[in-house]
């Protein structure tokens, strides 16, 4: 069904149940108030009657009756009967009366009480005149009441029944004021595909839940479109970056071919082959690395390992690449506890990360002094990279996680541009986070922190 239809019958639905309830209320109220104003008749007239029975002036009791007769409303088969009560439980009976014996037992006690029985109203109240005490029962039909009863359940009836149909109308438009904005939304995002994703949502300055809507929508197709770009780039530079050494290695395997040559051509031959199958076979395991990153992080968290000791792994395998490095490393205080030096890792990528941060620091500084400090606070691993380089533009500082990118400073040096956008990934794949800061022709600060407590403890190998 659709969300349309769905409001409407709510509102309708909702409607009906709050017409019935009220309806039910006024006609409560209706009966009580026709009730009690009908009673407040019956009530008057018993102490006329008790006026007349109790006036020994014939002329006082001419009067009564004429008051009786003339200054009030007419009574649909009134009667009214006068007992005379001989002892506490005893009176007098009326046979002409068929009143239950409670009833009589009620009047004795309370000094007054009534029933009714398809409209047709008893009222008794007790008076007392020279000690002697009377029963005075009025009795007449309500047809008035019930007359206007009816006529206010027809009135509460059709206008309930106009007010449902006028609820549907009303149901139908509010349904389509709520849908047609997403309606409108709906149409606008299925014109956008890959090869529009500049196209936006026109926002408005409301402040709704359509106008939410609108921005998170569009803070999305801001993100996509991004995603679309950097894969686009990445595409096109790893098929260029791959092409350029098979290119090569075919190249100078035909040349080679054309002809016999001798020794020292082949020689010279195969170490070109050989180094640029080593670029080739480079560049194509930090592709599966990379890929290997995308993977679901809770997959990956499977070692405890001390952060101090990954970072000596880390500079013994820079000390076997770069041998004449001036890596610093310094831990500041270390914890007494040494399960803050601890973290749930996959030990294997989190050091590859740090490799290359750290590699990049001696390369691009021309192999001059990189401080690595490792800092614990409560649960807060810090690791600082500090290296007096080239440093980075700041135009470039967006780019840097972009597979590929490499900055025109960079560009002098050996590298593929992958290192850092994979570092990142492995850093964001353990919850970590990387901040860099730099400064052209000064250096570069690289800044890792790790909060143990948001890495799940449940993903860890036991």
């Amino acid at each position: 069904m659709q969300i349309k239809k769905k409001i409407t019958f709510t509102y309708v639905a909702l409607s009906t149940l709050s017409t019935l309830l009220l309806s039910m209320v006024v006609f409560f109220l209706f009966k009580q108030n026709n009730q009690y104003h009908f009673l407040k008749r019956l009530q008057d007239r018993a102490k006329i009657v008790a006026s007349i029975h109790y006036q020994n002036d014939p002329l006082k009791t001419q009067y009564f009756k004429e008051f009786k007769a003339n200054g009030l409303e007419e009574l649909i088969n009134e009667q009214n009967y006068v007992l005379k009560v001989s002892g506490k439980n005893t009176f007098e009976y009326n046979t002409d009366l068929h009143l239950p014996a409670d009833f009589y037992t009620e009047v004795m006690v309370n000094g007054s009480h009534w029933i009714e029985n398809n409209n047709h109203y008893f009222y008794a109240q007790v008076f007392t005149e020279s000690n002697q005490k009377y029963i005075v029962i009025i009795t007449a039909k309500d047809r008035r009441g019930d007359v206007s009863s009816i006529y206010i359940i027809q009135i509460l009836f059709f206008g309930g029944l106009g007010f449902i149909v006028l609820a549907y109308f009303l149901g139908r438009f509010l349904a389509r004021r709520v849908i047609n904005p997403v309606a409108r939304i709906t149409a606008q995002v299925k014109i956008i595909s890959a090869s529009n994703l500049h196209n936006r949502l026109p926002e408005t300055k409301k402040t709704d839940e359509i106008a939410d809507l609108t921005k998170t929508f569009n803070n999305m197709l801001d993100r996509l479109e991004t995603s679309f770009e950097i894969q686009a780039n990445f595409i096109n530079n790893a098929s260029h970056e791959l092409k350029t050494p098979v290119t090569s290695i075919i190249a100078e395997a035909e040349i080679m071919l054309l002809k016999e040559r001798n020794i020292t051509d082949y020689i010279a031959s195969l170490e070109n082959i050989h180094s640029q199958a080593s670029r080739l076979g480079d560049l194509t395991e930090s592709l599966l690395k990379m890929t290997q990153t995308g993977y679901d992080g809770k997959k990956q968290l499977l070692d405890i390992v001390r952060i101090d000791e990954l970072l000596m792994d880390v500079k013994s395998d820079i000390d076997k690449i770069y041998p004449n490095n001036k890596v610093k490393l310094k831990i500041n205080e270390i914890p007494n506890d040494p399960k803050l030096l601890e973290i749930p890792c996959n030990k294997s990528l989190l050091e590859l990360s740090l490799n290359n941060i750290i590699a990049n620091g001696v390369k691009y500084s021309d192999n001059e002094t990189v401080f690595v400090t490792l800092s614990i606070k409560n649960s807060t691993i810090k690791i600082s990279i500090t290296d007096i380089g080239i440093g980075i533009p700041a135009e470039d500082i967006p780019h840097l996680y972009e597979p590929f990118f490499r900055g025109k400073k960079a560009s002098k040096y050996n590298g593929y541009g992958l290192g850092l956008p994979l570092a990142m990934k492995i850093i964001r794949m353990h919850n970590g986070e990387l901040q860099i800061q730099s400064e052209p022709d000064k250096g570069t600060i690289v800044n890792i922190t790790f909060k143990t407590t948001n890495i799940r403890n449940s993903n860890v190998n036991s």
